[in-house]
């Protein structure tokens, strides 16, 4: 009797002592690929004159269903899968503060002069010349605030 008594109690505590144990648990997200809305549509690599000074002018292109309020995304990029410096802090033209500290000249085109970037719209990019080079691999990924949600990703090679 006292040894069945020994036995559960030893179970008991063993049952106890599993469940306290965070048990790993198999995260499938990883799995599933980062929804992208947008595509990088081009890297330039020469002036407007047609010289090659590695002008590094990259287009994305929205080619998803729903429209975001520009002002309410940002965009983080990477060469060669190494991050760059440069954040673009707000894909709204009208409140992108252009210096060459960040290596981001410029922004235009149809996605960042309203207050929305709607479907089958481009934003251009005109990061510091020399930024990219032909073959490097480009990643950007846009974040959506309040919770910089990571909402879309795409690569590219120059």
């Amino acid at each position: 009797m006292a040894t069945c008594l020994l036995v559960a109690i030893t179970l008991i505590l063993a049952a106890l002592l599993l469940l306290s144990i965070a048990i790993p648990s198999f995260n499938l997200s990883i799995f599933t690929p980062t929804p992208s809305f947008l595509e990088i549509k081009s890297v330039r690599h020469v002036s407007e004159y047609g010289v090659m000074n590695y002008d590094s002018r990259v287009t994305l292109y929205h080619n998803g269903t729903l429209s975001y309020i520009n002002d309410d995304l940002y965009a983080v990029f990477y060469r060669n899968q190494e991050k760059l410096l440069c954040v673009l802090e707000t894909l709204n033209g009208h409140h992108f503060i252009s210096t060459h500290h960040y290596g981001i000249q410029t922004i235009a085109g149809l996605g960042c002069r309203d207050t929305r970037w709607n479907p089958n719209e481009k934003i251009a990019i005109d990061f510091t010349d020399g930024t990219f080079h032909p073959g490097d691999l480009i990643t950007v990924e846009v974040y959506q605030r309040p919770k910089s949600t990571l909402i879309s990703r795409h690569s590219f090679t120059a």
